[in-house]
């Protein structure tokens, strides 16, 4: 479909009469990316779902969109008033307790990792991560547990495999007096530290799957 017929889709069947060729054609080159509303007309004109179009959403806006769900829909859901749910999808802050919160997560089918993602909490649990990885990772366990809706053992047991790994390239790095050898080494463990959470969540994955 050329961009033409893609607009004039969204402007006939979806009542969207801003919509124009060269609007697509933006969306298509990424300069400018489409809200809500957009997605979803877009997904139905091109035969798709707004998720295929989406990827792999990150903010709690893309991530309702990827569902097909209206915004009335998940604020009744997490008991909240739909302009004030509205407002923290467009500031991208999510202000809820934990039982709304473990709503969202339920009726957006979010993973441990999106909800702490969305609820702007990764950079305390990356901060948290560095710091067990870097000290004693026995003492972080109940902190890092407290903050996310995974089993505690699992926590545990990623915890260790982080720690272990860590630990491994800085004793690498004190073993080799100098040289390219050393400075590896130490460019491996900042990149391991700035990668932490991504690092935490994949060990997680695998002590889930031992299990």
């Amino acid at each position: 479909m050329a961009p033409e017929h893609v607009a004039y889709g969204m402007r006939t069947s979806y009542g969207l009469p801003h919509v124009s060729p060269d609007l697509v054609v933006a969306w298509e080159r990424g300069t400018v990316a489409p809200a809500g509303p957009e997605i979803t007309a877009l997904a139905g004109v091109l035969w798709c779902s707004p998720g295929e179009l989406i990827g792999a959403p990150r903010t709690l806006r893309e991530h309702r969109a990827a569902r097909g769900l209206a915004a009335e829909d998940v604020a009744r859901a997490v008991g909240f008033d739909v302009l004030a749910y509205l407002r923290m999808e467009e500031a991208d802050e999510w202000d809820g307790t934990e039982r709304q919160s473990s709503a969202l997560a339920g009726i957006l089918e979010l993973s441990p990792a999106d909800l702490v993602t969305i609820t702007g909490r990764e950079p305390r649990l990356a901060e948290l991560l560095r710091s067990a990885v870097t000290t004693r990772w026995q003492a972080y366990v109940r902190p890092v547990g407290r903050m996310l809706p995974v089993d505690r053992r699992l926590v545990g047991d990623a915890l260790r495999a982080l720690h272990t790994e860590y630990q491994g390239l800085m004793t690498a790095t004190l073993s080799w007096s100098g040289g390219s050898a050393a400075a590896g080494a130490d460019s491996a463990g900042r990149d391991f530290l700035d990668r932490i959470v991504d690092h935490f969540w994949s060990e997680v994955g695998r002590a889930d799957g031992s299990a």
